[in-house]
């Protein structure tokens, strides 16, 4: 059995960890029966075959790989007995075993049984594999370092709401048939992003320049995709997002995979932290790498998305309409991709590449946006709400601005959402920026300060208790 053939989505690229696994077993230029006298005097140098044990892995890979083989198409050897046999004939192999891994219960090295072993299962590669964290790391150190000479990084993506939209056909509006009934005209652009999964029972909607954005992508970054969703619904998405199984493989992680409930980690992921950019529209399934993530605008298309997410307008597919290529959340993200790619492999920073480091890429980057700037707020908290804990303000601290309380001179912006306020009106005679707080916001999904005049302050009734 092939562990890669094995795995969801097959996949030809020498990236993919499936394929990796697949190269160890079969790569040995010689068999164990074949191997000649003066074998041990084959060189250490080359980096790939840094582990001593991989050569007698490949064997006893090999060999749990043929049994299941055998016991899967012809039900006359058992795995079990295969096991014992592998336990029995490597024992002085296995007295000093780390054991990097298992596939069934059975040691990647030396073939000894242990259904208690509490490594990190890879479900996604294989469905029985699970490695040890020594074996984790040393992975992880090959893989950048191949990835680094491709001069490429790590990227994250999330599914729902990030790369595109779904919802129950028994969930849709009849002023959403049109999407349903071929016969009725829509827009080109509209009509072949959305796809109909009779046997899900479902509607997905594409989000506008996810093709443009995968392929530019994965010039620059080895592809996750990361859901929190079933492996089933995982793969469908995958089918409709990367048809020709160019950019995902066999990367794809659900939430069988994950090993904190309702938390997502890089724990499963086959790449150094350092060198990882993950693209979500939910921060807190991120808790233990916050400094990774680019947070995305959320994408609603359909009805009940919005009406999901508490948002009482008409939908973008009650309008049928979209987001914008150019100008939308995806393009904009790219850019920062790019920038950070340019940035992590800049030749003349003279900083060694291995020792460089996204997040603090990441971080750079966001708070060039507002930098300069300084924000109070008014009418925004509510009252005896600690300021500085408010989402808004950290939101904008992360952006680059200094934020305060207090009106002075070296104040640019008020940010409020009723232009009576005191500070409001102080910012119109001193010739200040009065914002909407969904300034903020937008400079902080699209990753880029945008026009003032475009979130103007309108004068609301009076609200008691607000400062």
């Amino acid at each position: 059995m092939s562990l890669a053939a094995d795995s969801p989505v097959h996949s030809s690229s020498s990236d993919d960890f499936a394929a990796f696994l697949d190269a160890e077993l079969k790569s040995a230029s010689t068999s164990e029966e074949e191997a000649s006298p003066d074998q041990d005097n084959v060189s250490n140098d080359d980096d790939d075959n840094d582990d001593d044990y991989l050569k007698e892995a490949r064997i006893k890979r090999r060999k749990v790989c043929e049994s299941e083989v055998i016991d899967e198409s012809q039900g006359s050897t058992s795995v079990g007995a295969m096991q014992e046999e592998l336990v029995t004939s490597q024992a002085p192999i296995d007295e000093i075993c780390p054991h990097p891994g298992f596939i069934r219960d059975m040691c990647i090295r030396c073939g000894k049984l242990k259904d208690d072993y509490a490594g990190v299962a890879f479900g996604y590669i294989h469905k029985d594999l699970k490695l040890g964290a020594e074996e984790i790391a040393r992975l992880r150190g090959a893989d950048l370092k191949n990835l680094l000479r491709d001069r490429k990084l790590y990227l994250v993506l999330d599914l729902d709401h990030t790369l595109l939209n779904s919802t129950r056909l028994i969930d849709t509006l009849p002023e959403e048939n049109y999407l349903i009934n071929q016969a009725d005209p829509v827009e080109d652009g509209l009509r072949n992003s959305i796809f109909k999964l009779d046997h899900m029972h479902m509607l997905t909607k594409l989000r506008p320049y996810v093709h443009t954005f995968l392929k530019e992508a994965s010039s620059m970054f080895e592809m996750y995709v990361y859901t929190m969703a079933e492996r089933s619904y995982a793969l469908e998405m995958a089918k409709l997002l990367d048809p020709g199984h160019m950019y995902f493989s066999s990367r794809i992680i659900s939430q069988a995979d994950c090993t904190t409930r309702h938390q997502k980690g890089l724990d499963v992921v086959l790449g150094a932290e350092s060198a990882v950019v993950i693209l979500d529209d939910t921060e807190i399934v991120w808790q233990k790498h916050k400094e990774n993530l680019i947070l995305m605008e959320r994408y609603h298309f359909f009805a009940s998305s919005s009406r999901q997410f508490g948002f009482n307008g008409r939908s973008l597919s009650e309008l049928r309409r979209d987001e914008s290529e150019a100008d939308g959340v995806l393009a904009a993200v790219l850019k920062v991709l790019k920038r950070v790619h340019q940035m992590f492999f800049d030749p003349d920073d003279g900083m060694d590449v291995s020792s460089r480091d996204v997040r603090k890429l990441l971080s750079m980057v966001r708070r060039e946006i507002f930098s300069g700037c300084k924000l109070v707020f008014s009418r925004v908290f509510p009252t005896k709400f600690q300021a500085e804990n408010h989402q808004l303000w950290k939101m904008a601290e992360q952006l680059g601005a200094t934020c305060s309380t207090e009106l002075e001179p070296s104040v640019t912006h008020v940010v409020a959402t009723d232009s009576g306020t005191e500070k409001a009106r102080w910012a119109v005679q001193q010739g200040k920026f009065l914002v909407h707080p969904r300034w903020i916001e937008a400079a902080h999904y699209l990753w880029q300060r945008q026009p003032e005049e475009g979130y103007p302050v309108e004068s609301q009734p009076k609200v008691k208790n607000l400062p």
